[in-house]
């Protein structure tokens, strides 16, 4: 798998639906479930998804997001929302002028300039995102109540772009050593104490600046996980050794194995996909709200279906 750029620590530094693309026909099932905490404490889930297609006919993308709304502000899970609406729309918009044709070469520069694109649909969205919740507020708070993370994924034909604030995460599915599937995340983790533990929100005065882009060129992507934070002891291991997160191969082989070969009824997967994330195991390890989304394109004929 191979990087068209990556932008570094600083500025660049509904339930199932079907996304296409000039190359496959991408399937796609989201879900947020509420965490253990807020169903205790009779709280909404603060955690939202979204999907949009984008582009002309032959060069079609696919833009997914996930949000998690800060679980001390009063209004994060409308913030959460607001900033899915946005980033799926912003983003389509202005990546769907980025035309790299599967199978070419990658050219020159092309990584800075889909860099760029995200840079600018993410500049957008945080500014119309503190407009729109100063109109919200009115007189009664600002931007800060309505604190979200964000976390946006487009699909391109042979690139993926990748714009995170705050902590969720992304497994990419590509390639494959002696048989087994390979799984890639995103982002990299930061260098040790750069960063801390610190969450940054779209509110946040240096949001601009913590924002995190990666630029990836590579036919082979078929699946991607998206999540908050909620799921990331399940999804992601450091069993490696190397001291960093890596993505969980066996919850991933699993939870992309439904859409790989999906059952008759759709919905039957949903709820599969439901209980798994409402799980005792999952809230032993996490009480927080969860969210997920899953994409894969084209057909393994190799792998059968169930979850876990």
């Amino acid at each position: 798998m191979g990087h068209l750029s990556d932008g570094g620590g600083d500025e660049v530094s509904g339930v199932v639906g079907t996304g296409r693309s000039a190359a496959a026909t991408w399937r796609v099932h989201g879900l947020s479930v509420r965490g253990y905490r807020h169903v205790q404490q009779g709280l909404p889930c603060q955690d939202a998804w979204g999907q949009a297609c984008a582009g002309p006919p032959g060069a079609r993308i696919t833009v997914l997001a996930v949000a998690d709304g800060a679980g001390s502000r009063p209004r994060s899970e409308e913030g959460a929302h607001l900033a899915i609406r946005l980033a799926t729309s912003v983003f389509g918009r202005h990546l769907a002028s980025f035309t790299t044709a599967p199978g070419e070469p990658g050219e020159p520069g092309e990584g800075e300039a889909l860099a760029r694109l995200q840079r600018d649909a993410f500049r957008e969205v945080v500014d119309t995102f503190l407009d729109d919740t100063r109109e919200l507020a009115g007189d009664r708070g600002g931007p800060a109540d309505f604190a979200t993370t964000l976390t946006v994924l487009a699909l391109g034909p042979g690139w993926v772009g990748h714009t995170s604030l705050g902590d969720g995460f992304v497994v990419l599915r590509a390639g494959e050593t002696d048989g087994a599937p390979q799984f890639h995340l995103l982002p990299q983790p930061e260098p040790p104490g750069e960063y801390g533990n610190e969450t940054t929100f779209l509110s946040s005065p240096d949001a601009a600046s913590r924002v995190r882009i990666d630029c990836v060129r590579d036919d082979g992507v078929d699946g991607v996980l998206l999540s908050t934070d909620g799921l990331a002891q399940a999804a992601l291991s450091t069993a490696d050794g190397r001291g960093g997160p890596v993505p969980n191969r066996s919850f991933a082989t699993s939870v992309l194995r439904a859409l790989d070969r999906p059952g008759p009824d759709p919905q039957a997967d949903a709820d599969d996909l439901g209980a798994l994330l409402r799980s005792h195991r999952l809230t032993a390890l996490n009480a927080d709200d969860k969210t997920l989304v899953r994409a894969v394109r084209g057909a393994r004929r190799d792998r059968g279906r169930g979850l876990l």
